[in-house]
């Protein structure tokens, strides 16, 4: 239990390292944007008095570093700023669209998940079979697409064609739940058909795997069904990967959105990211890549944890 406790704490410090660094880049990254950003918010022909005062309310007439850490205090303290675009705080603007890209990170995932898993353990039961191949090529040819091809085939199909559901996912707090889901099916079907061809491809490559080991040719001897050792024994010890592999996934559906969103015009993290991109609001911006920095950080450091505990070998190396 300590060498389990022991590993936890690395883990999540290196996590806190690894937001620290993150932080400096984006800080830099900012720094290293050609002109003057009081000039071009304000504009050519502001005064330089006018830019003077505004260059010292945004804090630019003070040193990288001092602003640097100023602005590192105050987001330790919970204090994000102002948005340049309009004057409202960071955490109003960010907190509707942060929790308007969960919900649909999380509804994809309770889709793709369940299937991926079941589509992995059929495809590994199956080897060789011609339903692992039509898995196979269908999960490949998903993998090749890009995200923005696979969301406008599916406008063509389902909204330009059929249409069954609205190409532009709009919603807002006066829906009910299942207005929301209706306006979010399409960018939902377009993340779980990318994600579950990755979940599926390793769940069944880590089952096929633990199927060479010589306690499942011992179950095999005891004549216990093929279906139960695939499932009771192969698929509780291929854990470790497959936890790996749904977590990356799993911050790819948060992170990773950013095109989904922009392509069906959905109010989530990703479109007020670019938007503010557009507009040069840099307070926003950094908000808004810390917080999926630090999403796709706390997957990470879950899969470690969750690999950790149901990997015996992962907590004794040696």
């Amino acid at each position: 239990m300590d060498s389990v406790f022991g590993l936890v704490v690395k883990r999540i410090g290196m996590g806190i390292l690894t937001l620290f660094a993150i932080s400096i880049i984006f800080f830099m990254g900012v720094e290293a944007l050609p002109g003057d950003l009081a000039e071009e918010i304000l504009g050519q022909n502001a005064l330089p008095e006018t830019v003077a005062a505004f260059r010292k309310e945004l804090k630019l007439d003070l040193p990288p570093h001092e602003r640097y850490f100023s602005w590192l205090g105050d987001l330790m303290k919970g204090d994000l700023g102002k948005s340049l675009a309009n004057g409202r705080p960071v955490v109003d603007l960010v907190g509707w669209r942060f929790a308007n890209t969960m919900f649909l990170a999380i509804s994809a995932a309770v889709i793709a998940v369940p299937v991926a898993i079941l589509l992995g353990i059929i495809a590994a039961l199956y080897r060789n079979s011609l339903f692992d191949r039509a898995i196979s090529i269908a999960t490949l040819s998903t993998i090749s697409f890009p995200e923005f091809f696979v969301a406008y085939i599916l406008i063509a199909l389902l909204s330009v064609q059929l249409i069954i559901f609205p190409s532009i996912s709009n919603i807002n707090d006066q829906m009910s739940f299942w207005q929301k889901i209706y306006a979010i099916v399409l960018p939902c079907l377009t993340l779980t058909l990318v994600v579950v061809a990755h979940m599926m491809r390793q769940t069944r490559a880590a089952i096929i795997n633990i199927l060479a080991s010589p306690f499942i040719e011992m179950a095999r001897l005891k004549g216990i069904h093929r279906t139960r050792v695939i499932v009771m024994h192969a698929f509780l010890n291929a854990l470790s990967p497959v936890i790996n592999v749904i977590a990356l996934n799993l911050a790819y559906l948060v992170v990773g959105v950013v095109i989904v969103e922009v392509v069906f015009v959905y109010p989530g993290l990703g479109q007020l990211m670019v938007d503010s991109v557009s507009k040069r609001d840099i307070p926003v911006v950094q908000a808004c890549g810390l917080i999926f920095a630090a999403v796709y950080i706390g997957l990470n450091l879950t899969a470690d944890v969750l690999s950790i505990i149901s990997n015996p070998r992962l907590r004794n190396p040696r």
